[in-house]
């Protein structure tokens, strides 16, 4: 058994390597969607639903798998969600149709919403007494994998068509190997883990005002969710039509500016977890929100050159909150590890999903420059951020 304060690497590295390989796999769905539209003939509706149902099975069974595994620890389920993700790239490799299509990514999605809990459960265990860094190694995998869509789409899919898909099961099959020495030590971790201990014995001593406080906590989380998926989405699912429009660049060149924001998000994700540790995790989640504000209202007026700089510190900066956001809501009910973590983490790919749908309506009601401009006030409500308690009071709330 590992002291509680201490932060074991290694532990961090492959699991946080294993997010990159999860949503990587993830990634290469919407990043076939053009090579399924031609060697399939799907149309638009068929692709909105493929993409629906992989966010949405993605996001609404995290909290279910986390409040399970909370009760019920199962260090072997990361092996087995990857195991599900490989039999969905195999099938997408090979569908004939849209329903096999939309089969393989329903077990695509199943995968991913049982990893994301656990390996998150995974990196708290790991932490010590770094929550925050921890948190950011093991989501910055994430982010990256999910950054790689636009070089997986030019350097494999495009060359290969639908059957180069078939390559990403064999790193499925890499992540479920990392996942069986991860799952091996996890086991270990579980009987004599403080959260463990705190779950075991319940709540029931809390009162009723400090029920209602952290009830209070959790709605303002959840707005500052929305918020920042609903921007991020605008931008990676919308910016590249608005480049092209705005500034008559190619399809090739427009995805220049989502790799950007996409990769400055990573990095974003990583800086986050040290500086909660340094400084705080409500002062990062408020900086996060509020600093990116001036930035996203001046971002629909730059110029091609000067976009390229403002979505690089958009990127930074509004990602920096990610998995700060995910050890706040672990500490503010800290026996529900799981259930914390796959509803922050499941709201946000919920709301994405949701977002998309909602922006893209909006696009084909007012336009395109309207709604990147109306987009551009979704950071002020990183206002809320304030009604926030403070991390001593969070701690105060259990001794700590």
């Amino acid at each position: 058994m590992q002291s509680n304060n201490k932060t074991v690497y290694s532990i961090l590295f492959i699991i946080g390597t294993c997010h990159l390989l999860n949503d990587t796999l993830q990634a290469v769905v919407p990043a076939m969607f053009p090579i399924l539209e031609n060697s399939l003939g799907l149309t638009f509706t068929q692709i909105g639903l493929i993409a629906f149902t992989l966010n949405m099975v993605a996001s609404v069974m995290q909290p279910f798998v986390g409040m399970y595994t909370d009760k019920r620890p199962m260090p072997y389920a990361l092996p087995i969600g990857l195991g599900s993700s490989m039999f969905g790239m195999f099938g997408l490799a090979l569908a004939p149709n849209f329903w096999a299509i939309l089969a393989s990514v329903l077990f695509i999605g199943l995968g991913s919403a049982v990893f994301h809990p656990e390996g998150s459960r995974v990196a708290y265990f790991a932490a010590g007494s770094r929550r925050g860094l921890a948190q950011s190694i093991y989501q910055v995998g994430g982010n990256s994998g999910q950054a790689l869509a636009p070089v997986i789409t030019a350097l494999i899919l495009v060359p290969l068509g639908q059957f180069g898909a078939i390559w990403f099961t064999f790193i499925a099959g890499l992540a479920v190997l990392f996942l069986i020495y991860i799952a091996k030590w996890y086991a270990t971790q579980i009987d004599h883990s403080p959260v463990n201990v705190k779950a075991r014995n319940g709540s029931g001593e809390r009162d009723k005002r400090l029920s209602k406080a952290i009830k209070r906590a959790l709605i303002v989380l959840v707005f500052i969710v929305f918020a920042r998926s609903w921007y991020k989405n605008v931008i990676s699912n919308f910016y590249a039509f608005y480049a092209i429009d705005r500034y008559g660049v190619t399809i090739a060149e427009s995805q220049g500016y989502t790799f950007i924001f996409l990769l400055s998000g990573a990095v974003g994700t990583f800086l986050g977890g040290p500086f909660a540790d340094h400084f705080g995790k409500r002062n990062v989640i408020i900086f996060s929100l509020l600093a990116a504000a001036p930035l996203a209202l001046v971002m629909p007026f730059a110029g091609p050159v000067m976009a390229i700089f403002l979505l690089a510190l958009l990127g930074v900066i509004i990602m920096s909150s990610f998995s700060v956001t995910v050890v706040y809501a672990q500490e503010l009910i800290p026996g529900k590890i799981g259930t914390m973590s796959g509803l922050i983490v499941g709201l946000g790919f919920g709301m994405g999903a949701i977002g998309s749908v909602a922006v893209g309506s909006l696009i084909d009601f007012i336009g395109l420059t309207p709604t990147m401009m109306a987009a551009a006030f979704l950071p002020l409500l990183g206002l809320l951020t304030f009604l926030l308690p403070s991390d001593k009071n969070v701690r105060e709330w259990y001794g700590g």
